[in-house]
């Protein structure tokens, strides 16, 4: 009977224990779902005001609202987002030194393109652990549409464009895209207490 009792008791612990996910496995499912948020976020402000500067005032107006008010935009999504959490946008090919990547985001960026140029289908988000404490959530960026490529395409075309370009961004790498490239990742930074 002892033997049955053990034997129930041990199958009942190691139901408990594959039933309930550890501790990783809810931080991981916290880092996804503020990551996705955080992103939806930033996206939506940053493309619902670029669209509007589009229509309203045309490409030059599109890239003077772009270089004044991008990071203010992030900044402002940074304040919707619970504390301990930021984000911003990162690109191999930046046209702000602000969106350069740091600290191992490079490697992200250069495995998503290793697949992108592979014709493999990309994570819709990575998850990085940095250290016992942060965790980084990545989300790919593409140029999605024709509108992108007014500044970010083949622009040498047009010399005012390509002018105020230069003259806004000296090191500007973020051009001679096509619609469905990799345009860089949105980085969600997440720490825990």
């Amino acid at each position: 009977m002892l033997i049955i009792k053990l034997i129930a008791l041990t199958t009942l612990s190691a139901s408990l224990v594959l039933a309930a996910p550890n501790k990783r496995e809810k931080q991981i499912k916290n880092v996804v779902e503020l990551g996705t948020y955080s992103s939806k976020i930033l996206t939506q402000t940053l493309s619902k005001k670029m669209k509007k500067k589009l229509v309203d005032g045309g490409v030059m107006k599109a890239l003077e609202f772009c270089s004044d008010e991008a990071f203010n935009l992030t900044e402002a999504a940074n304040k919707k987002i619970p504390r301990g959490v930021r984000i911003k946008r990162i690109s191999l090919k930046y046209r702000n030194p602000a969106n350069a990547p740091k600290d191992g985001e490079a490697a992200i960026l250069e495995s998503f393109q290793t697949l992108k140029d592979a014709n493999a289908i990309l994570p819709k988000y990575v998850i990085q652990q940095v250290d016992s404490k942060t965790d980084k959530y990545y989300e790919p960026i593409f140029i999605s549409n024709k509108a992108c490529l007014e500044c970010h395409g083949q622009i040498s075309k047009d010399v005012d464009l390509r002018r105020k370009v230069a003259a806004r961004y000296p090191i500007d790498k973020a051009v001679n895209y096509e619609v469905g490239d990799l345009r860089g990742a949105i980085v969600v930074t997440v720490q825990r207490k």
